[in-house]
């Protein structure tokens, strides 16, 4: 499943949502066509090679509109770090527009917006990207740019001590909303291993105790050709885009891998209640989290079309008994954690003043207990085929969004074509796979409990929860 992935922005989930309404609105028709009988998808036109230096390029050539976007997904997010030197993957993803040999700092930006382009970075547990979309012709830019902070990124003391106060100050924003420090709590308790359970912007201490030479390595050893995907998707000519390819790419040394990084974990969650007290919190919030398998495997994609039934949508589960029935609930919001290693699960709620919050939490494990043992219904089913069928579509009318799937498939799976097949896997899963997948990880009690109190309104005698 595409963008599930939890970044650094994740605790700003909450209030982007409670500013945006409670859940996905999903229009309402009066009947259900079959879309998956009666609507078929062409495959993406893809090409992939390997330039000398270890570089994965993949092209996909889409004429319908004159616009193109370069992606680079380094593989290095928060995974790759070890006990004392966290946030280093964010970090780079803030040094990366601090200026190379011949772009100055702050002039990426500028050669991007003065050709009519927008672009970005974001940091995960799983990867650090990179992407321009541009108008068609400025694919030269696109590329020359990227290339040249691949080859000579500008670390120096100045930059270093600029970014990680930068990045100090957006942990610090972060941290000063309702219910900011959320899942930086909950990750401990789910997984067991430091490379799943730190969290992704890192420490203050740790940034604190970076050096010149510690993110000098570092980049050296992530950032080079061979620790990356390049992907070029839209209005292209594939000759010249392979020649600028070279042109810019090919000359950057490769540097030795990476070492492994162990992603494994224990079944169990790490501990199953913990009650944090928010001094911004308006009012009391809970999130249930389970430990699931990694992202691609058959249990991990029926566990996120059993989310979306769950909770997707004003026709969900959820919304129908939390929100429009007991309406005891101001915000809930449910997603899967895609990781290349054991995944979780999530439901965050923020209930109604007044509500007995364990009365909710009933509620939602009845539901998950109900698709356990009874699957979901035809339809449900037909309803998640035809939303199924309508977030492919849209995503692929966007370059943008066909380059950061195309370069997920491509630096997680080492095969850039699921994309052209993931519909179909997903189309495939049967209501009694769902059922199978809800009743092993979500119907059980190795799940966690995170109870969040305004300050002052903690129980300190508390050690359990439901």
């Amino acid at each position: 499943m595409k963008n599930k992935i939890m970044k650094v922005a994740a605790s700003g989930l909450v209030a982007v949502s409670l500013a945006t309404g409670s859940f996905a609105q999903t229009p309402k028709t009066k009947k259900d066509t079959k879309m998956s009988t009666n609507f078929k998808l062409q495959p993406l036109k893809l090409e992939q090679y390997t330039l000398d230096n270890g570089l994965r390029v993949v092209l996909n050539q889409d004429n319908a509109a004159p616009v193109v976007t370069v992606a680079v997904y380094y593989d290095v997010g928060s995974r790759n770090e070890r006990e004392g030197r966290t946030g280093f993957a964010h970090l780079f993803e803030h040094m990366m527009f601090q200026g190379s040999e011949n772009v100055k700092k702050a002039e990426h930006f500028q050669f991007v917006s003065n050709a009519g382009g927008t672009m970005n970075g974001s940091t995960s547990t799983e990867r650090t990207n990179y992407f321009e979309a541009l108008p068609a012709n400025q694919l030269p830019l696109g590329l020359w740019l990227e290339s040249d902070r691949m080859r000579s990124l500008a670390v120096t003391k100045e930059n270093l001590e600029n970014q990680r106060n930068a990045v100090q100050e957006e942990k610090r924003l972060g941290e000063n909303q309702p219910f900011g420090q959320v899942f930086d709590q909950l990750s401990p308790m789910i997984y067991k291993n430091f490379a799943n359970s730190h969290s992704v912007i890192g420490s203050m201490e740790d940034l604190n105790a970076a050096t010149v030479d510690d993110v000098k390595e570092f980049f050296r050893i992530n950032y080079a050709p061979n620790n990356a995907v390049l992907v070029v998707s839209g209005a292209f000519e594939t000759t010249e885009a392979k020649d600028l390819i070279s042109k810019y790419f090919a000359t950057i040394p490769k540097q030795p891998k990476p070492p492994a990084v162990d992603v494994s974990e224990p079944t169990e969650v790490t501990m199953k209640y913990k009650q944090f007290e928010d001094k911004l919190a308006p009012f009391p919030a809970f999130i249930l989290g389970w430990k699931v398998p990694k992202r691609g495997t058959a249990d991990f994609n029926a566990l996120s079309l059993a989310g979306k039934i769950i909770s997707e949508g004003e026709s969900s589960r959820l919304y129908q008994k939390l929100v429009k029935g007991e309406e005891s609930v101001l915000q809930l919001v449910s997603f899967t954690d895609e990781r290349r290693g054991p995944s979780s699960f999530l439901i965050f709620a923020i209930p109604k003043p007044g509500n007995d919050l364990s009365k909710i939490r009933e509620t939602i494990m009845n539901e998950i207990k109900d698709i356990a043992i009874n699957a979901p219904t035809a339809e449900e089913m037909q309803k998640l085929h035809n939303n199924l069928f309508n977030d492919e579509v849209r995503a692929r009318q966007s370059s943008l969004a066909r380059a950061q799937a195309i370069a997920e498939f491509a630096l997680y799976d080492g095969d850039p074509t699921l994309i052209n097949t993931e519909l179909d896997t997903l189309l495939k899963v049967t209501p009694a796979q769902i059922k199978e997948a809800v009743n092993k990880y979500l119907n059980t009690e190795n799940r966690v409990l995170l109870d969040v109190v305004p300050a002052g309104k903690g129980d300190k005698n508390k050690t359990s929860g439901n």
